[in-house]
């Protein structure tokens, strides 16, 4: 049996509740001020910075970790309200493709400020800065570890 020592056993359990809490208290932000879902958001950054502001449907789940389905119906909203437009893949009439509009970016230009000062409360202001830059390195070779 693996043990963790007693401030390993702290910090995955505040990493837990991090992973938790961290995505609802984001998604209440930018909805209460923006109307967009923090999935909405992802989506739409996503397609920002993709060649030519589009991708595949497989590729964009994949790139905001949704699954089909619910990749699916949240470009199915997202163009409802004009903010993307999916279509048939010109070279494979198997897949779709979703695309930003305008209003798209539009939308994701006025949501940016509201998340990243969201980001900057709930994260960045209860971190000690001095220690940021081997937060970075560590978080980052844990991130590659997953990739």
């Amino acid at each position: 049996m693996t043990s963790l020592t007693t401030d390993e056993e702290r910090f995955w359990r505040a990493l837990m509740r991090v992973i938790v809490a961290l995505p609802r208290s984001l998604d209440d932000d930018l909805l209460r001020s923006t109307g967009l879902t923090l999935t909405e958001y992802v989506v739409l950054m996503s397609l920002s910075e993709a060649d030519n502001q589009e991708l595949r449907m497989a590729d964009l789940a994949a790139a905001s970790a949704l699954s089909p389905s619910r990749i699916t119906r949240v470009v199915d909203t997202l163009q409802a309200r004009g903010q993307v437009v999916k279509r048939r893949h010109g070279g494979d009439g198997r897949g779709n493709v979703a695309s930003l509009t305008p209003e798209g970016q539009k939308r994701l230009q006025a949501a940016y400020p509201v998340h990243l000062a969201s980001a900057r409360a709930r994260v960045m202001d209860q971190l000690d800065g001095r220690s940021l830059s081997a937060l970075v390195r560590q978080f980052e070779a844990v991130a590659k570890g997953l990739d």
